[in-house]
């Protein structure tokens, strides 16, 4: 039984570590070049060239939509591919938010999440 709690706390232990190491995204600073990538204690946690992503569409807490193209990419805090997603399918994003990404295209307004899956759809009025 002892054994048993041991495992179960170095386990949980465990898990802690690990959520508490995933970046939070505080902010993204925009230059001429480059995307700035920032954590909430205000260290970068890495920089994108601007050519290489296409246009900042918005973030979340922990990932970022650009649009490069006919695509939109959905990047982790460390500038990681995590999905890619066509314009012709997902129509135009008209915002990011915690952990959702909404766009809208012709009358019906999707929401997805940031591994690119449609959560839900609904008429736009």
């Amino acid at each position: 039984m002892k054994k048993l709690f041991t495992i179960l706390f170095l386990l949980v232990t465990l898990v802690a570590q690990a959520q508490s190491q995933r970046q939070q995204i505080s902010y993204i600073e925009e230059t001429k070049n480059w995307y700035y990538v920032y954590d909430e204690q205000g260290k970068r946690i890495g920089g994108l060239s601007r050519s290489s992503v296409g246009k900042l569409k918005g973030w979340g807490s922990d990932f970022f939509v650009a649009k490069h193209h006919s695509f939109y990419y959905i990047y982790d805090a460390k500038g990681r591919t995590l999905k890619t997603m066509s314009v012709s399918n997902v129509g135009e994003i008209v915002g990011v938010s915690n952990n959702t990404i909404t766009s809208r295209k012709g009358c019906w307004i999707f929401t997805w999440n940031k591994e690119g899956k449609k959560i839900s759809a609904r008429s736009a009025q």
